[in-house]
């Protein structure tokens, strides 16, 4: 697939996997993956998700991103609303080649970063040819 063909989407709900307790919509959050030698990082855009309101769990090869936002307390009429308050939910399958024991995550200004280091058997090296 060419650069080109990726379309930028709205903000969706989604049916969540499971049952909430919250009702609430749940959205996909936007995500941009980015490959080094090293290792993966993805960005996911979650404003409004307080540190303390993000949930990543590793089970097997499923990685699954949780964000909770609470809708902060209301002071006069609503006049005009295009943010929607919601949940965040994304699962991703990772491939072997990815150094589970490594992984770190960090939040600034509403976007997650996960770094998802490559295991040494992955990373591309260089092979020396030696003379006989």
């Amino acid at each position: 697939m060419a650069e080109t063909d990726l379309q930028l989407e709205e903000k969706k709900a989604v049916q969540a996997a499971g049952e909430s307790t919250r009702n609430v919509p749940v959205f996909v959050p936007a995500v941009d993956i980015y490959e080094s030698d090293n290792a993966l990082t993805l960005l996911a855009d979650m404003p409004g998700v307080p540190i303390d309101k993000i949930d990543i769990d590793l089970d097997s090869d499923q990685l699954t991103i949780r964000g909770t936002v609470d809708q902060g307390e209301q002071k006069g009429k609503v006049i005009l609303r295009e943010y929607a308050y919601g949940d965040y939910y994304r699962q991703f399958t990772l491939s072997s080649d990815i150094d589970r024991g490594k992984i770190q995550a960090s939040m600034k200004d509403g976007v997650l970063k996960l770094v998802l280091p490559k295991a040494e058997a992955a990373k591309p090296r260089k092979i020396t040819v030696k003379s006989s």
